[in-house]
């Protein structure tokens, strides 16, 4: 029974790690063009906190800018009752160009984030991975410079939200609302 267990527990870690491994990073990621200001137009995921906070969730904008080591210090402002939060976290950057480490200090949860595909000036899809005490969870961003993107740029962010194997109610465009905006500019 043990080594059942045990068997299971590795084959559980080896397919997380071949999850990783699976989420491309952008040919040719240019960090500079990712810097600046990006509104949170779609968010994915099959943690327990975003199934508990989902019909709470709306738009909020996210500035990202380049620390002098050249890592990303990224700052979200967002609606939270009648009153704006900010939150810093600092994404360091890896060996792979796109692709970044995260350690929640609130948490402890450490994330794999990478930026999957993006123009620079229009949208980014952001996948993470993050490790924590209770178990692995999935998450996936669609930022735009605007507050609408096209069709087309949306139904991409839900494809590719299924492929990481993201259920249909784990899958929200953010209701979009003018609160929190200019505190981010």
């Amino acid at each position: 029974m043990h080594t059942a267990l045990l068997g299971l527990l590795g084959l559980a870690l080896l397919g997380a790690l071949h999850a990783q491994d699976t989420i491309p990073v952008q040919t040719d990621f240019q960090q500079d063009k990712l810097t600046g200001r990006w509104f949170s137009i779609g968010l994915a995921s099959n943690s327990n906190w975003f199934k508990e906070k989902k019909h709470l969730m709306k738009m909020c904008t996210t500035v990202i800018s380049e620390t002098a080591d050249g890592n990303l210090e990224v700052t979200s402002t967002y609606p939270k009752g009648d009153q704006c939060e900010k939150r810093n976290s600092l994404y360091t950057r890896t060996e792979q160009p796109g692709q970044f480490s995260y350690t929640s200090p609130r948490w402890g949860s450490k994330h794999d984030i990478r930026v999957v595909e993006t123009n620079y000036e229009e949208y980014a899809l952001v996948a993470t991975q993050i490790s924590k005490s209770t178990g692995p969870s999935t998450m996936v961003l669609l930022y735009s410079r605007t507050k609408e993107l096209s069709p087309e740029r949306l139904e991409r962010f839900t494809q590719f939200s299924r492929e990481q194997g993201l259920m249909d109610e784990e899958i929200l465009i953010l209701p979009r609302t003018d609160k929190c905006m200019a505190d981010a500019a």
